[in-house]
């Protein structure tokens, strides 16, 4: 904890998520939220008609901000090979917190899921990917229903969607928002394999 706070937003990013039996990509705009007292930005979304938020604490946020620096450097030299096998977790993996219902009224289910960070070809387009992978829901206490198990969700993102994410999880601007929350207003305004070279281009441009 950082701060005894409630959560509050910071911002929004789009994302490209899977389309339903298609190769194609859907954007979406996902809202990020910050908890002071976990210290962790959830990701908040609607997926297959569940609400999602997913949990990035420091320590993940971090390894987000540092493999987006190995794909642009990828990316710059004409690297990236397009065989997802092999792609999916080349910048490695990390430990997020899940937590999904079907609505506001419904039970809140959480598990852990192991999150890869790597990149994937889509309509002859390279993403830089996370690839949120199923885990167990963790029961809570008095729980009689049999658990379950969270849903695969890749999500896909240009560099600069992925660098406006990072400018979010920066840890440094989160401290300073909560310092501006926290400071009483005043009447002062305010300051100011080696494949062939191939240029890339990104979804959208």
């Amino acid at each position: 904890m950082i701060a005894n706070m409630d959560p509050f937003s910071v911002g929004s990013v789009e994302v490209q998520f899977d389309r339903f039996l298609s190769r194609r990509v859907n954007r979406v705009v996902v809202e990020t939220v910050f908890h002071p007292r976990l210290n962790s930005v959830s990701l908040e979304f609607k997926y297959e008609l569940l609400t999602y938020r997913q949990f990035w604490d420091e320590a993940a946020r971090k390894q987000f901000a540092a493999s987006l620096e190995l794909y642009k450097r990828d990316f710059e030299d004409s690297k990236l090979i397009d065989n997802y096998r092999k792609t999916r977790a080349v910048y490695g993996n990390t430990r997020g917190r899940l937590e999904w219902e079907t609505t506001k009224y419904t039970k809140t289910r959480v598990s852990n899921p192991t999150i890869d960070i790597g990149y994937r070809f889509r309509e002859n387009t390279p993403f830089f990917t996370t690839l949120m992978r199923s885990a167990r829901e963790i029961m809570g206490e008095g729980d009689s229903a049999p658990p379950v198990d969270s849903q695969a969700i890749n999500m896909y993102f240009t560099r600069a969607q992925a660098s406006d994410l990072v400018e979010i999880f920066d840890q440094a601007r989160l401290v300073e928002l909560i310092g501006k929350k926290t400071t009483p207003a005043t009447d002062e305004p305010a300051a100011t394999e080696s494949p062939p070279y191939r240029e890339y281009r990104e979804y959208g441009e």
